[in-house]
């Protein structure tokens, strides 16, 4: 055996036992499944051991019951609950005397007497051990304990402060809805369920991290959405093994299908009517607790140059607006590298003019084309990454005046000429009107790799970059789908919602290699037709009476 095979294979056996080992292990300081005691003081005591006694961890204890004096205790986490609810509703009702008396005929049944009689808020139901009870209570429930009585009441009371519903800061459209998700999850599915009101929109609700506990949330139409894509998601969810998620970034470097590759294989979202087109495109979303951006895959590159408000508009203009996005996506890309090849290799494809305007221009300048853009490049990253970074009306200013008095001052001072200046600026311009945030950063990274090709190969050598960029956008799959549909595998069918984006009448169809199942999404033959007036009806059949 070849020495090269037998190190391969004593690789992967130590990635299968590592693998191994860490499965054994459990990740985290979950609580053990250990059940409750029927003696109150105990649980009470066990609760603020396992706390810490923590301030914000409100215990009242109650007596119920007129006749019976039972002793209870509701325990909440202050902040996270509703109290209006709990102060008005839950002990208005656990406090009502007669009802409390018949229902402890059997201290047994005391709880499910309990809940059926006397308490009528939304959901309650009933623990037993403490990683339940601690979940439950972390996630904004109510907890009754009563003494003597195995297990608890955990009583739906979640609230608390949370931002309203308002525009997306980062998805801004002409034409369309205005409201965008927030950080609540239950929130973020009701403005998809809104959009979609079909009791065949499922939600499957999990939760990963074995400390933080997030609430994550599959959403898919059944019946549309195709169930191997969605068993494959469904099995990449539950494979995720980490103490904490934080944001829907993390889910999404856990599940992708290539890790190493700087263009992006998932598509997120804060726009709820985004999300409803992808899903009943036939696509499935994952809404994170705690974050505004929403997954939604199997993601196709020529997705990330559509917009919302392309539907929104007359097919003609939002054909145009996207063959502009692709225009200023390949000018952001290779913008730089093709005035540097030009004035480096090929000045005989410029005009004489312009060649002798360029020659002025460069006189003076101590660097060569390639040192000269790439310094501008850094530079206008530094002030991008400065105007995100401070507050919003300051980083306006800092990115506009800096990149005036940066570009102004370098080209008096001879470092950079003013054609470099107008290049790296039009660039900058050009990766901004890419609606995608995430394929646009991916431009900006590449684009550094075209310019180093274009000073040591010129033309050639972006022809070359452009050649194994395909190749590789080609090899690139999100969970099996080809991820340069329909353009690679060709679908001729589904060409009519690409860089094109024909009439609405015509979009019979899904994207068949997303949604195999349930394909056709409308009726044949809608083309409008003008209506035939009264007016000309009634005027040829007079012309026919007078004939």
């Amino acid at each position: 055996m070849p020495f090269w095979w037998k190190r391969s294979a004593k690789k992967k056996a130590d990635r299968q036992n590592t693998t191994e080992d860490t499965q054994k292990i459990d990740i985290g300081t979950n609580l053990p499944h250990e059940k409750m005691s029927t003696d109150l003081k105990k649980n009470i005591d066990h609760i603020k051991k396992i706390t810490g006694n923590s301030s914000d961890i409100v215990i009242h204890e109650l007596t119920l019951g007129k006749k019976t004096n039972i002793s209870a205790v509701i325990v909440y986490i202050d902040g996270l609950v509703d109290s209006p609810v709990i102060n008005i509703s839950l002990l208005k009702n656990i406090m009502d005397e007669k009802e409390i008396d018949d229902c402890w005929t059997n201290k047994h049944t005391f709880l499910n007497e309990l809940q059926k009689r006397t308490i009528n808020i939304g959901s309650v139901n009933t623990v037993y051990n403490w990683d339940d009870l601690f979940h439950q209570l972390a996630s904004g429930d109510t907890i009754l304990l009563v003494d003597h009585v195995f297990g608890a009441l955990n009583i739906s009371t979640r609230g608390g402060d949370k931002r309203s519903i308002e525009e997306p800061a980062t998805e801004v459209t002409v034409r369309g809805p205005r409201d965008g998700f927030t950080e609540s999850l239950r929130t973020n599915t009701t403005l998809i369920r809104r959009r979609i009101k079909s009791p065949n929109l499922w939600v499957e609700s999990m939760k990963i991290g074995t400390v933080t506990q997030t609430d994550i949330a599959l959403m898919y139409i059944n019946g549309i959405a195709d169930e191997e894509i969605i068993d494959e998601a469904r099995k990449r969810l539950k494979g995720i093994r980490i103490d904490s998620i934080l944001e829907s970034g993390y889910i999404e470097q856990f599940i992708e299908d290539r890790t190493f590759t700087t263009f992006p294989t998932l598509y997120h979202t804060e726009r709820p009517d985004v999300v409803a087109a992808n899903l009943l495109e036939g696509r499935f979303a994952i809404v994170v607790d705690g974050t505004p951006f929403v997954l939604t895959a199997p993601a196709i590159f020529i997705e990330f140059f559509q917009s919302a408000e392309d539907y929104y508009s007359r097919f003609d203009i939002a054909t145009a607006i996207r063959f502009l996005r692709v225009l200023v996506f390949a000018i952001s890309l290779i913008g730089p590298a093709i005035y540097i090849a030009a004035t480096t290799f090929h000045q005989e494809m410029l005009p004489t003019s312009l060649i002798f305007t360029l020659t002025v221009q460069r006189e003076l300048v101590p660097f060569p084309a390639f040192v000269e853009a790439v310094m501008m490049e850094i530079c206008f990253e530094i002030l991008r990454e400065a105007g995100l970074r401070l507050p919003r009306p300051i980083g306006q200013t800092v990115s506009i005046v800096g990149a005036l008095v940066i570009g102004q001052a370098a080209v008096q001072a001879g470092i950079v000429s003013p054609a470099m200046v107008i290049v790296v600026s039009i660039t900058a311009i050009a990766s901004f009107a890419t609606p995608s945030f995430a394929i646009a950063i991916s431009a900006r990274l590449i684009r550094f790799l075209y310019m180093m090709l274009a000073a040591i190969f010129g033309f050639y050598g972006i022809i070359m970059g452009l050649i194994v960029m395909i190749l590789h956008l080609c090899s690139l799959r999100s969970f099996g789908v080809n991820y340069m549909t329909p353009f690679a595998p060709f679908r001729k069918a589904n060409l009519n919602d690409t860089v094109i984006r024909s009439p609405l009448w015509k979009l019979q169809k899904r994207p068949q290699d997303i949604s195999k199942n349930n394909v056709v999404r409308q009726a044949n033959d809608q083309r409008p037709l003008p209506p035939i007036g009264k007016h000309q009806f009634h005027k040829g059949k007079g012309d026919q009476n007078e004939n």
